[in-house]
C-alpha cells in the first residue's frame, strides 16, 4: 500500500513526525504540492493525504488511480467529492480535532480587538508610558463583553463551543444555521440571518464554504451592522467579500474585524485587508495549536488503518 503525503509541512514539517503511518504502508511525505507535480506525484498510490491541495477528476479517474483519499482537514472542498463518489473512492475527514483551539483563538481574537493588548505593550517599550506622569495610558478604545450579544453563525460543534465561552464571559449568545430548531433553547436564540448581524455586538462566522455561503457577508449586509460591532472570521476566507469588509473599515461603518483566515492563502499582496484600519489578520493558526495537530494526526492515521481493514469511517461522500 503505497501512501502519498502531498502537502504535510502545514501540519507537521518533519518527516519524522509522520512515523505513525509508516506501519500501514509505504510512505511519501511532500512538504509542498504544486499542480503541475500533482499527477506526477500522485501516481501509483492508492492513499493520497492531503490538506489543501486540490484533488480533482483527473487524479481521481487515474489507471490505476487512488483508493483512499484522507484529509488532514475538516474541510473536503479541495477534492471533487462527486467524482470519487461515482468512481466508487471514500474521502475520511476529520471532523473535530480543532474545535477547542478554535473555539479559543475566537477569543484571542476577539480579545485582542476588545484590549489592544499588543498596541499597549508596544507603547510601553516605546516609552510612551515612561515619559508622562499618569499611572495609565489608554492608545485605543477598550470594551468590555458582559452584556453584551455573541452573534455565530454556523452552530455545529465549534459554533457551539464559542457559544458556550461567550456565556461564561457574561454575553448573550444568538446563532444562525440554515434550519431553526424547532423547540428549545436552540430554537429560541435562533434568528435570521440579517436580524443576527443588526442584532449582534460581536459576530463570529463558523459556517462551512459552499456556494450558497460565498460571499455571505458583503456590502449590503455589512450595511446592517452597528459601527461599534465587531467580525470574526476563523472559518473560511471566500465567507467575507473582503473588498466590501476593507470599505466598511476604513469607512468606519464597523469599529474592528480580526480575520484568520482570507480568500486566497497565502495572503496575496493586493488584498485589500492587508491597509484596512482596525483590521487583524493571522495567517490561518486557529486550527494549529500542539494538541490539536497531535489530535488530527492520529485521525488521519486511524482513518486510513479503518480502510485498510475495510471498515472505513468519517466518509464525507458514502455510497448511495
Amino acid at each position: 500500500m503505497k501512501i502519498v503525503v502531498l502537502d504535510g509541512r502545514p501540519l507537521a514539517p518533519e518527516r519524522a513526525d509522520w512515523a505513525i503511518l509508516e506501519d500501514l504502508g509505504e510512505l511519501e511525505v511532500y512538504p509542498h504540492t504544486p499542480p503541475e507535480l500533482l499527477r506526477e506525484r500522485s501516481a501509483g498510490a492508492e492513499v493520497l493525504v492531503t490538506n489543501k491541495a486540490r484533488i480533482g477528476a483527473e487524479i481521481l479517474g487515474a489507471r490505476p488511480g487512488p483508493r483512499l483519499i484522507a484529509l488532514t482537514a475538516t474541510g473536503y472542498d479541495c477534492v471533487d467529492v462527486a467524482t470519487a463518489r461515482r468512481l466508487g473512492i471514500p474521502v475520511s475527514n476529520v471532523p473535530e480535532y480543532s474545535t477547542p483551539s478554535v473555539a479559543q483563538y475566537v477569543f484571542a481574537l476577539l480579545l485582542e480587538l476588545c484590549h489592544q493588548t499588543a498596541r499597549h505593550g508596544a507603547a510601553v517599550q516605546a516609552g510612551e508610558w515612561t515619559s508622562q506622569p499618569d499611572f495609565s495610558i489608554r492608545r485605543a478604545r477598550l470594551v468590555e463583553l458582559e452584556g453584551k450579544t455573541m452573534g455565530i453563525v454556523g452552530f455545529g460543534r465549534i459554533g457551539r463551543r464559542v457559544g458556550r465561552l461567550a456565556e461564561a464571559l457574561g454575553m448573550r449568545v444568538i446563532h444562525h444555521g440554515r434550519t431553526r430548531p424547532e423547540s428549545g433553547p436552540d430554537a429560541e436564540s435562533w434568528r435570521v440571518l440579517n436580524d443576527l448581524l443588526a442584532e449582534s455586538d460581536v459576530i463570529s462566522l463558523h459556517c462551512p464554504m459552499s456556494p450558497e455561503t460565498a460571499g455571505l457577508i458583503n456590502r449590503d449586509r455589512l450595511a446592517l451592522l452597528k459601527p461599534t460591532a465587531f467580525l470574526i472570521n476563523t472559518a473560511r476566507g471566500p465567507l467575507v467579500n473582503e473588498a466590501d469588509l476593507a470599505a466598511a473599515l476604513v469607512e468606519g461603518r464597523l469599529a474592528g474585524a480580526a480575520l484568520d483566515v482570507v480568500s486566497a492563502e497565502p495572503i496575496r499582496v493586493d488584498n485589500p485587508l492587508l491597509h484596512a484600519p482596525n483590521c487583524l489578520i493571522t495567517p490561518h493558526i486557529a486550527w494549529a495549536t500542539d494538541e490539536a495537530r497531535e489530535r488530527l494526526m492520529k485521525a488521519t492515521a486511524a482513518n486510513i488503518a479503518a480502510f485498510l481493514a475495510g471498515r472505513p469511517i468519517n466518509v464525507v461522500n458514502p455510497a448511495g
